[in-house]
This record gives structure tokens, C-alpha cells and sequence, in this order.
């Protein structure tokens, strides 16, 4: 079902970016976006471990630059029947972290700065869990094809008129200007689609691969506390990919249109695998 839903998001994001090049660029446009958006997909799937990297800023480490971390991951992934992923750190204060990569033998687990300063040893070993999960149920991809064409699409426009691929005669005016400003709002839909029960199951699938719940509900109440109090500069394109909203704490339109469920109706769900009456 996740081979068919990558598929089917990849389908739908080239879909709505074939019809913003032929709104904007007219034939030409058209042409152009196909070439962009099949380059794109080739260079997700390649290379998104390294894309996401670079967006957050994070460095691969090695098992002697962060021993307790290698052996804390090392130990959860055997649980897990996995391959022992790529390490990473990203040097931003507010905790958090985050899984990508193509398949389970190109994965990378990253993890934040902060993450490691402030989230104590039970808690994060829920969120490195909660992120084998996601490589376990091959969910990195979906969510960086995604976060590819979501930004991608916002610049389609200055894209065409770079290469000069805009046919006047066939231009729409007015559809081009709803798909500049609705076209990333479309492609944000799209990753609400998929990413919020994605992010369910992860926490499901975490869970019984740490053998206990709760670890990874307090670490979420921990990390979504924290999301409001240290803010994060991100794109928001990559936003999705982080355990819990990395762009909560600034409010309006990044909290309306959040990939992530409610961390509340997230701890529930993990109280209730516990047994653990809710807020207890």
C-alpha cells in the first residue's frame, strides 16, 4: 500500500504540475514543466536523503562522533528487523527529528541539536522509534516527493520565465494567477492527505518496537511544548517531515494547513495502547 500510495502522490503532484505550465506557459510551458517535473522525480528518488539533509542543515555523523546515539539506534533497529541506518544532527535548538531516504538501505535518522540537549533517554528513545517506524512502513519517500513539489510548484512561474517558455497567445491570465497563488496550497493538500494517518501509524508502529507507549507519548508532549517555545527556520516545504510540527509555534497559515495530526489525539491513541487513562 505505501509502493501504491508513492506512486499515486507522485501522479497526482505531476499531475497539478503539468497543468500549471500549460496555464502559465501556454504548449511550451507544458513541455518545459514535463521536463522539470520528471527530472524532479528522478532526483527525489536518487537523491532526497541528500536534499533534506541540506534543507535542515543537518551533518551525517559517525558512531564515534555520537556513540550513545549510534548505540540507542543500533539497538531499536535490530528490534525493528532493520538495517542500521545513517546518523545525522542538525544544529537547530528546538527538539525534534527526522527520518528520510529512498528505501530502508539508503535511510538517514537525523535528529536536532536540542533534541539531544533537552529530551531525556527514555523519551528520545521513543522518538528514534517513532522515526524506524517510518523507515519500517517506507513512508521517507512519500513525504520527500512531496515536500519537493510542494516547493517546486510556488516557483514554477519564475522557472518558466527564466527560460523564457511562455506562450502569449495561450496564456490565462487569470488561471495563472490562481495557480501561483493556489497551486502550493494544492500541493499542501495533497501531503495533508497522506501524512497525518502516516504519522498515526508511525507512532503504532514505534511503539512496538520500543515494547511500551508511553516513552513516545511524553517525549510528544515534550517536543510539541517545546515547538512553541523555540521557533525553527525552516522551509516549510520540509516542515512534514519532522516528528512534530517544527513551524507550530509561529501560528496562522503553517498551523491551519500542518501535516501533523493533533499531538493531543496523538497521545490519546498512545494511552490507550497503554491502558493508560488519558492525561494520566
Amino acid at each position: 500500500m505505501n509502493n501504491v500510495k508513492t506512486f499515486l502522490l507522485m501522479g497526482a503532484l505531476m499531475a497539478l504540475f503539468l497543468a500549471a505550465g500549460q496555464a502559465i506557459g501556454g504548449p511550451q510551458g507544458l513541455v518545459t514543466a514535463f521536463v522539470i517535473g520528471s527530472v524532479m522525480n528522478f532526483g527525489m528518488f536518487f537523491f532526497s536523503d541528500k536534499l533534506v539533509l541540506r534543507m535542515y542543515g543537518a551533518k551525517l555523523v559517525t558512531e564515534a562522533e555520537a556513540p550513545e546515539l549510534y548505540q540507542m539506534v543500533d539497538r531499536l533497529r535490530q528490534r525493528a528487523g532493520l538495517p542500521m541506518p545513517k546518523l545525522a544532527v542538525a544544529p537547530h535548538e528546538q527538539p525534534n527529528a527526522f527520518a528520510t531516504g529512498r528505501s530502508p538501505r539508503h535511510a538517514v535518522v537525523a535528529v536536532t541539536t536540542g533534541i539531544l540537549k533537552f529530551m531525556p533517554p527514555e523519551e528520545l528513545e521513543g522518538v528514534l522509534a517513532h522515526e524506524l517506524a517510518h523507515i519500517k512502513n517506507r513512508d521517507m519517500l512519500i513525504s520527500t516527493i512531496a515536500a519537493g513539489f510542494a516547493g517546486a510548484i510556488g516557483y514554477l512561474p519564475y522557472l518558466l520565465l527564466f527560460t523564457g517558455q511562455r506562450d502569449n497567445e495561450g496564456r490565462h491570465p487569470f488561471v495563472e494567477l490562481a495557480l501561483v497563488l493556489l497551486g502550493p496550497i494544492a500541493a499542501m493538500v495533497i501531503q495533508l492527505a497522506v501524512s497525518r494517518q502516516r504519522e498515526f501509524e508511525a507512532d503504532r508502529v514505534g511503539a512496538e518496537i520500543l515494547g511500551r507507549p508511553m516513552p513516545l507519548a511524553n517525549a510528544l508532549r515534550r517536543l510539541d511544548a517545546m515547538s512553541h517555545r523555540i521557533p525553527m527556520q525552516i522551509a516549510p516545504a520540509v516542515a512534514p517531515l519532522a516528528q512534530v510540527n517544527p513551524l507550530a509555534g509561529q501560528g496562522g497559515i503553517s498551523r491551519l494547513f500542518s501535516t501533523h495530526p493533533p499531538t493531543e489525539q496523538r497521545v490519546r491513541r498512545l494511552e490507550e495502547m497503554a491502558g493508560t487513562p488519558p492525561g494520566a
